[in-house]
C-alpha cells in the first residue's frame, strides 16, 4: 500500500472508526471528545449579548479545529464515499459538509467598521448555532436516536400526514363556523395547531357554542395524535437498544 494512502487510511480510521471493521484504534475516542468539547465551547459565546477577549479566543480556537476537521474529512472523502476521485468533488456538496462549511464561514467574516453591514454580520453569527448539529456526527447516543427515526420513518410519516390533515380540516371547519374570531385562514391554522398540541395559549379562541364544540373535539383528537409518535419512538428506541445489547453479547462470546 502506498505510504500516503496508508497514512490517510489511518487518519480516516481515527475520525470514522465505525466504518472500519475490527478497528482497534483508541484515538477515535479522543478525537470525538475533542470535537464534542469544541462544539459545546463554540456555543458558549452565543449565550451572551456582549463579547470579550475570552470569547474571541474561544471562537478562534474552535474554528481552527473545525477547519482542520473539514480538511481531514475532505482529503479522506474517497474512503468514506468509495467513489474514487469523484468523492473529492461530491463530498463538498453533501449535507454534513455544507453544514460544516456554514459553521466555519461566520467566524471568518471580516467586515470593516466603516461598512454598515452589522445586521448581515449578526445574521451570519446566528449560523454558528448550526455547530450544535455537528454533534450528531460525534455522539453515539444521538446516532442511536437518528437510527430510530430512520427505521420508524414510515410510521412517523403516516402520523405526520394524519396531523397535517387534522390541522387543515379543523382549520377549515372552525374558520367557516366562526369567521368573526379568525381574521384569516392562517389564524385558523395557528389555532388548530395549538389545539392539536393542547397548548392553549388563549390569544385566539372561539366564542360561539359551535366553535367551542369544535375546539373540544379537536383537543381530544389532538391528544390521541400527539401520543402516537411518542409511542412509536419509544418502542423503536427500545428495539435499537436491544439490538445493541445482542451485538455486544455476541461479540463477548
Amino acid at each position: 500500500m502506498n505510504t500516503k494512502v496508508g497514512m490517510r487510511l489511518k487518519v480516516y480510521d481515527m475520525i470514522e472508526p465505525s466504518n472500519q471493521e475490527g478497528s482497534t484504534s483508541k484515538s477515535f475516542g479522543i478525537y470525538d471528545c475533542i470535537m464534542m468539547v469544541s462544539i459545546i465551547a463554540s456555543l458558549v459565546p452565543l449565550a451572551f449579548k456582549s463579547t470579550n477577549r475570552v470569547f474571541e479566543i474561544i471562537d478562534i480556537v474552535t474554528v481552527i479545529i473545525f477547519i482542520i476537521d473539514y480538511v481531514i474529512r475532505f482529503f479522506t472523502a474517497d474512503f468514506a464515499m468509495k467513489k474514487g476521485y469523484k468523492s473529492f468533488f461530491i463530498y463538498p456538496l453533501t449535507p454534513m459538509a455544507i453544514l460544516d462549511l456554514f459553521t466555519i464561514l461566520p467566524s471568518l467574516t471580516i467586515v470593516s467598521n466603516g461598512f454598515k453591514l452589522f445586521k448581515l454580520v449578526r445574521l451570519l453569527r446566528t449560523f454558528r448555532v448550526l455547530r450544535a448539529f455537528k454533534a450528531f456526527r460525534y455522539s453515539s447516543s444521538i446516532k442511536t436516536i437518528l437510527n430510530v427515526f430512520k427505521k420508524q420513518k414510515d410510521s412517523l410519516t403516516v402520523v405526520c400526514v394524519m396531523a397535517a390533515s387534522y390541522v387543515l380540516i379543523s382549520a377549515l371547519i372552525v374558520f367557516n363556523v366562526e369567521p368573526d374570531s379568525f381574521g384569516n385562514f392562517f389564524d385558523a391554522i395557528y389555532w388548530a395547531t395549538v389545539s392539536l398540541t393542547t397548548m392553549g395559549y388563549g390569544d385566539i379562541y372561539p366564542i360561539t357554542v359551535a366553535g367551542r364544540i369544535v375546539t373540544m373535539i379537536s383537543s381530544f383528537m389532538g391528544i390521541a395524535i400527539v401520543a402516537l409518535p411518542a409511542g412509536i419512538i419509544t418502542s423503536g428506541f427500545m428495539l435499537e437498544l436491544e439490538g445493541k445489547l445482542e451485538k455486544k453479547s455476541d461479540a463477548e462470546k
